[in-house]
């Protein structure tokens, strides 16, 4: 395999002055370094020439005197980028965007570059008291791949004639005053009790393989009687194809967990009734836990086979900077990922970024990404169907946790 750069320069080195006497650098386009510069991202962000990437593009280039770009944009959904790239990383894109999900297969496949020290001091700021933000882009070898554009993760709409500001705070009070739709059988919401309640998966940190799924114990089994609870009341509603947003319309649940792409949708059901919150706590043998949802990053990064990996990494970083998210923001509608940007004039007033950012912020964990965690999501849907067809109740919660947590260990 060929050499790569694992970490590019951030800064451009001292033009020297020519034989000849030519002028210094940077007087003349005609000095300039020529470069062509593929990048893939979403169809949405490139649909014509006055999108977000290619004004984003112009910018970068207003601000490279430097280079002179011929940009080569390419339709690659995030969501497809690391099957494509770790086929053959000698011919992807020079800059992509990806899921944070992803992140352990593109560094595997040696696909993606770790950022240069100018783009670690601008992660920092912009993930500062944001762990999850950042864990969401740092591989199982402690480095950091890829810039987060934007977060994904899911938190709670509700009818707000309802509830009073406290009872948000509390699933119980919710419960107790309205119908709670949540996704019992759905993995990536059912973990968010364990993982409230100190389980863990892969480490504190999700890079370690070898520490597994630890959702067991005195706890987990707490958890999990919890959970035969919250089955048993009579306002709780599994949310299943659908059904809970249906509901806020028909009038028979009052409280759904989702993300934004269904925000349209509750307003749309709610009408002026609609109000959104970041998690909320549960009671668990007489102490209020957190519930910790999931949540990762869609991230840019650099391809380290590119011909040009200094202007590669200073472009990936340029395109999640905070002055790119904003844009990106205001043309698109797309959550910033950047905590700067949590009171900027125009995302302050939007309550959906306001509850997603501080879902992320506060009440999340960062999403695994090393190949593991495809282990984890059927065992874990299996177990949330066993409690909500009452196979699981109080006099075997402990013993049926701990043979859900031994299926792992013969899964790893």
């Amino acid at each position: 395999m060929i050499a790569q750069w694992k970490k590019a320069t951030a800064t451009i080195s001292a033009c020297v002055m020519l034989v000849a006497g030519l002028a210094a650098c940077g007087s003349s386009n005609a000095n300039s370094e020529n470069m062509t510069l593929t990048v893939w991202a979403s169809q949405e962000d490139q649909a014509n020439s006055d999108s977000w990437l290619q004004k984003m593009e112009q910018e970068f280039q207003k601000k490279h005197p430097e280079y002179n770009i011929t940009w080569n944009n390419q339709v690659v959904a995030s969501a497809d980028a690391a099957t494509i790239a770790k086929q053959d990383p000698t011919v992807a894109a020079d800059v992509y965007t990806f899921a944070s999900d992803q992140l352990g297969t593109l560094v595997q496949a040696d696909a993606v570059g770790q950022l240069s020290d100018d783009a670690m001091a601008q992660l920092d700021k912009q993930t500062a008291g944001n762990k999850t933000m950042k864990d969401s882009v740092t591989a199982t070898d402690g480095n950091v791949y890829g810039m987060p554009l934007a977060g994904n993760t899911w938190f709670m709409y509700y009818r707000k004639s309802k509830f009073t500001e406290q009872d948000l705070t509390s699933l119980d009070a919710m419960l107790a005053k309205g119908k709670v739709s949540f996704p019992m059988t759905n993995s990536w919401y059912l973990a968010s009790f364990y993982l409230g309640a100190g389980g863990t998966l892969f480490g504190p940190n999700g890079t370690d393989a070898k520490s597994g799924v630890q959702f067991g114990g005195e706890t987990g089994a707490a958890v999990t009687n919890y959970l035969v609870d919250l089955r048993a009341n009579k306002n709780f509603v599994n949310d299943v194809n659908g059904s809970g947003l249906a509901g806020l319309k028909s009038g028979k649940t009052d409280v759904v967990f989702t993300g934004n792409w269904d925000a349209a949708t509750v307003r749309e059901n709610l009408g002026d009734d609609w109000g959104v919150a970041q998690l909320p706590s549960f009671n668990l043998n007489g102490k209020q836990v957190q519930m910790r949802a999931f949540a990762g990053s869609t991230v840019y990064g650099w391809n380290p086979y590119t011909k040009h990996p200094v202007a590669a990494d200073q472009f990936a970083a340029f395109l999640t900077s905070t002055y790119s998210q904003r844009q990106h923001y205001i043309m698109r509608s797309v959550i910033p990922s950047d905590v700067e940007l949590a009171t900027d004039k125009e995302v302050s007033k939007d309550p959906v970024a306001q509850a997603q950012m501080d879902t992320i912020a506060q009440t999340s964990v960062v999403q695994p990404s090393i190949p593991e965690m495809n282990n984890f999501w059927s065992p874990c849907e299996n177990f949330g169907k066993s409690i909500y067809n009452k196979e699981v109740n109080h006099s075997n919660a402990a013993d049926l946790t701990e043979r859900w947590m031994a299926t792992y260990k013969s899964l790893m």
